[in-house]
């Protein structure tokens, strides 16, 4: 996980906030993390309330939990200030809940999306649903044509080595050859480099291949599977999956089996010691 192994969550002290701070206490201890918690206000007024807040639950979560963490309180804008926050502690991961596609607080879906995208950390995304005991033992994995996909699959890597995961390879179905191929090829790929680290793999073809039925397939097949964790690559110009557009991201993250989502950035916009949970 980066040098400083510092896991960021952002909250504003509802049940996914609660949510994400459980998954950052496991993710904490499975790789010897410090845990931070953060709350951004937009006035300066409301800086002592939210301090008072943070205070409060960090008592709370240590009287529960027995793990000391540290709070922050920032004025600013959520969408810009979360992941600034995250840059200048040098945090490696952030995990944020969502309440969903029309969450009346400031993390619903299509907010949470946007501060995602915008982000250089990778984030966990997670919904009300609490983290079973075991973590993240099952992590389903949509590969795609992005030569970046070998990028996703080092964050799995760590994922899975610390929880000691088996992976889901899920690839959309191509009827062009030229595509399909290259499809084959990156499939091809992520199997032998998993199974080379010996670590479990499954394969499912999907039957689809347009962008809204793919994102179905591999919901359910997340579902079928019971999946704690599905990993997808973070592309803010051309969208997460190359297959999605924004609509289809937003989804994803706000699936109805209120799986978390593993979103990762491309190398080439977080500093390459936060490529990696292994650190």
């Amino acid at each position: 996980m980066g040098f400083s192994k510092k896991i960021l969550v952002p909250v504003d002290f509802t049940k996914v906030s609660d949510v994400a701070i459980e998954h950052a206490l496991l993710m904490g201890k499975t790789i010897a993390a410090n845990i931070h918690l953060i709350h951004i206000v937009d006035n300066k007024k409301h800086v002592s309330e939210a301090r008072l807040k943070l205070e409060a639950l960090k008592d709370r979560v240590r009287v529960e939990s027995g793990v000391e963490i540290h709070t922050h309180v920032r004025i600013g804008n959520i969408f810009e200030d979360i992941d600034k926050a995250a840059t200048e502690m040098d945090a490696a991961l952030i995990i944020m809940g969502t309440h969903g596609a029309r969450g009346m607080q400031f993390m619903s879906g299509s907010r949470a999306l946007k501060i995602v995208t915008e982000s250089s950390i990778p984030f966990i995304v997670v919904q009300e649903r609490t983290i079973r005991q075991h973590g993240y033992n099952r992590i389903v994995v949509p590969l795609d044509l992005h030569k970046e996909t070998k990028q996703k699959l080092s964050a799995v890597r760590d994922v899975a080595k610390y929880f000691n995961s088996k992976v889901y390879l899920i690839s959309p179905n191509e009827s062009d050859e030229f595509l399909k191929n290259q499809l084959d090829r990156n499939l091809n790929y992520a199997i032998d480099y998993l199974t080379s680290l010996e670590i479990p793999v499954e394969v499912e073809i999907s039957e689809t291949k347009s962008e809204g039925s793919f994102v179905k397939s591999l919901l359910k097949y997340s579902a079928s599977v019971e999946a704690d964790l599905i990993c997808i690559m973070n592309f803010y110009e051309s969208s997460i999956l190359n297959v999605f557009n924004s609509s289809y991201e937003q989804h994803v993250i706000t699936n109805d089996a209120q799986i978390p989502v593993l979103c990762v950035n491309p190398v080439d916009t977080y500093v390459a010691d936060r490529s990696s949970l292994a650190s």
